[in-house]
């Protein structure tokens, strides 16, 4: 067991910050990524039913197909105004505030899906799903913000990966109370897609009880007292003398408290290279081919004799891979380190990517190649889940100081849902056009990243957004660009900067 692990064991009021910040989080996320792929022939159902009882005309399948892909859609939609809007609203009310707050937001739109069935009105579903895009936009921002500012500096690598653990348990729940042995029935699909309610409901009644970030009540309210009194409650009667100390650094390095806009981040040039770090990863994390590797899968279990019947239970397999992945990227990420990680599952997601297009090119001739490709589908998402899915989350709180942060996670979570939408519009083309070989377009992204890892990304565990930011610059210096911030942070004192890479 990690000793970071056990470490963690001694600070019971951060665990339940992540249960508590998680399970209203971005659980809620891919709960709805996963939720809607069960109960489509229903919905599709109700859409002809509706228009039938409403206007005497049976819809054809492509217009059915339609509206269907905008109900699917119209998440990202709101994804992308809920992120938009992020930035301002966590700085102005907090991070806790916000997630309160946005859990209304949340049970309005479950309270839509269980009643659309009995209103006959398949719209009920499309606002329903455009709440819940805005809320998880808004999740995407303020649950990493939260969480990695109420965590010791030494346990935030190890905190930070459970925001994609939470991730991928919503998309493993999703997935498992969607079968028709459970939710997943004519009668019970209502409560499947309105179930985001409940972890709303669960997260209103007990969030109040923990306190807001520490960091934001001493940089951006200047509250010293309040600041005390959330470190008291979050670490106990511990030495943070050393932790307060770095906030008071970080707010003189930047002789600001004020949160700055995306703009403003945009042209800031002393932290550009953070930037494009952020623009790399997020692009990347919806551009690897992930979606397209969950797309053939059940295509390539087919392939390899699974009976139809059993598919839904190979389909949980893959969702139970990335989330037993996830976890075991909770518990090492600290010993290895977050650059190996994500170098390592971008080159290992490229392997595969190019040994997938090999096989099921070859499974035509070939009787067990099937099986090889059935075991690369999860080979490749045990990469993705070990590596990148878990490091990127909370990267932007990580390599940003305050001023930058709420700025920096509003970008990451536009390029997110951009990417998500993007992708949505363009796959089914890009299948129809390209059909496996698909993946080789996948294949550029991923190098591209692992590349940038390696050569552009300092190690980010244990170390403070300005230690951070020194090293991006000692990683650059070379090259001539070098910035003025580089004095502000005092680079020639810094000890990081004075080890080799």
């Amino acid at each position: 067991m990690s000793q970071y692990f056990i470490q963690l064991l001694d600070y019971p009021v951060v665990i339940a910050v992540i249960f508590v910040a998680g399970i209203g989080g971005t659980f809620q996320y891919g709960f709805s990524i996963s939720v809607m792929t069960s109960p489509s022939d229903f919905i599709k159902d109700l859409v002809n039913k509706t228009c039938v009882q409403r206007y005497s005309v049976s819809l054809s399948e492509r217009q059915v197909s339609l509206i269907w892909s905008f109900t699917v859609s119209i998440f990202c939609i709101g994804g992308l105004l809920g992120s938009l809007g992020s930035g301002p609203l966590i700085s102005k009310y907090g991070r806790k505030k916000c997630l309160l707050l946005n859990n209304f937001v949340a049970i309005f739109g479950a309270v839509l899906m269980l009643l659309s069935q009995k209103a006959m009105s398949f719209e009920m579903i499309m606002v329903g799903r455009l709440l819940y895009g805005i809320n998880s936009g808004l999740i995407l921002v303020a649950h990493p913000m939260y969480l990695i500012e109420c965590a010791p500096k030494r346990l935030r690598g190890m905190v930070g990966v459970t925001i994609a653990t939470f991730m991928s348990f919503g998309k493993f729940c999703g997935q498992l109370m969607g079968i028709s042995d459970l939710l997943g029935t004519e009668d019970m699909w209502p409560w499947l897609l309105g179930f985001n309610g409940f972890t709303a409901l669960l997260q209103l009644v007990t969030l109040p009880f923990l306190p807001e970030s520490p960091k934001f009540l001493l940089l951006n309210r200047g509250d010293t007292q309040a600041c005390g009194k959330a470190l008291n409650m979050l670490w106990g009667n511990k030495d943070f003398s050393d932790e307060v100390e770095e906030m008071l650094k970080e707010k003189s390095a930047l002789q600001s408290s004020r949160s700055l806009s995306v703009m403003e981040l945009f042209q800031d040039k002393t932290v550009r290279w953070q930037l494009t770090t952020i623009i790399v990863f997020f692009i990347t994390l919806q551009l690897s081919g992930i979606n397209a590797v969950y797309f053939y899968s059940l295509d390539l279990f087919r392939a390899a004799g699974i009976h139809e019947q059993h598919l839904k239970y190979a389909a949980l397999g893959t969702g139970l891979c990335e989330l037993c992945t996830s976890v075991t990227c909770f518990m090492i990420v600290e010993n290895v380190g977050k650059r190996v990680l994500m170098f390592g599952g971008y080159l290992g997601m490229s392997i595969i990517l190019i040994l997938l297009t090999i096989t099921i090119y070859l499974q035509t001739w070939v009787t067990w190649m099937p099986y090889c490709s059935m075991v690369l589908v999860f080979l490749f998402i045990f990469f993705f889940a070990g590596g990148p899915a878990g490091v990127s989350a909370p990267s932007p709180g990580e390599i940003f100081t305050q001023s930058f942060k709420s700025a920096g996670y509003t970008i990451a979570c536009i390029l997110n849902w951009t990417g998500l939408f993007v992708l949505g519009m363009t796959f089914p083309i890009l299948v129809v056009d390209l059909k496996y070989f698909c993946f080789l377009i996948f294949l550029f992204f991923c190098l591209s990243c692992a590349l940038f890892v390696w050569f552009h990304v300092p190690e980010m565990r244990n170390r403070t957004a300005l230690e951070i930011a020194a090293e991006f610059e000692w990683m650059h210096r070379k090259s001539g660009k070098s910035t003025k911030k580089s004095n502000d942070l005092n680079h020639s004192n810094c000890k990081i900067c004075q080890t080799k890479f």
